[in-house]
Formats: structure tokens, sequence, C-alpha cells
């Protein structure tokens, strides 16, 4: 099964149900299930605004599937689904990975990639 791997509190929000698109440069042609990996690396100052600590990092510590691809065309329209995605300080994102089905797992220590990556 694939993975994407995320910085923390993005994962975490994810399996809250508070996340509910990843925004991201780059397209892909990927649907499916996939895990959810946190990096190893913490945004903190998206961390302390909402509130959230103590993260697990390091790990696979969900599943999700990616159902579609929103494009968006400009910021006005990026900024349509800032309850959805979350990512107001992080700037222009083209594209917009629709999520459902997200499940909390008991974390498996994994090294993290780049993009979509195979978990072996």
């Amino acid at each position: 099964m694939k993975a994407l791997s995320l910085k923390q509190p993005w994962a975490e929000l994810i399996l809250q149900g508070k996340k509910k698109i990843e925004t991201r440069k780059w397209k892909t042609n990927f649907r499916g299930k996939f895990y959810i990996h946190a990096s190893k690396n913490i945004d903190l100052i998206p961390a302390k605004e909402f509130g959230l600590k103590d993260f697990q990092t390091g790990a696979l510590i969900g599943k999700a599937e990616l159902v579609d691809v929103k494009e968006y065309k400009d910021e006005k329209d990026f900024h349509k689904d800032d309850d959805k995605h979350l990512a107001r300080g992080l700037g222009f994102r083209k594209y917009g990975f629709i999520l459902k089905n997200v499940k909390r797992i008991k974390p498996i220590p994994y090294k993290g990639q780049l993009n979509f990556f195979e978990v072996k």
C-alpha cells in the first residue's frame, strides 16, 4: 500500500477529521487507500495555533482514501476551502487532495519519503 508523509500537526488534524483536504504544489493520478505517515518534522506555529502537542512522529499513524484531486485556479479559489484544508498561512497550493474514510491506526515506526511511496 502507498503512504504519504505529512508534518505534524497536519497528520493529526486529518485523523481528527478537521482537515479534509491535503494541499500540495504537485498533482497525482493516484486514487485509493493509503497510509498517513507522520514525518519527524513539526510545524510549530500551526501546532500552537491549533493547540496541539505531544505528536507521534516518524511513523505510519493512520489510513485514508484519496477520492479526488481538486485544482485551484487562483488564490481566491484556494481560500474558498480554507475550512477544509486549514492551510491559510502556507501560501497558495494549486492542488487539493480530497480525503475520505480516515482511520487512526496503532503507530508503526517507518521512515518517510517524498510524494506517495510504497510501504513494504
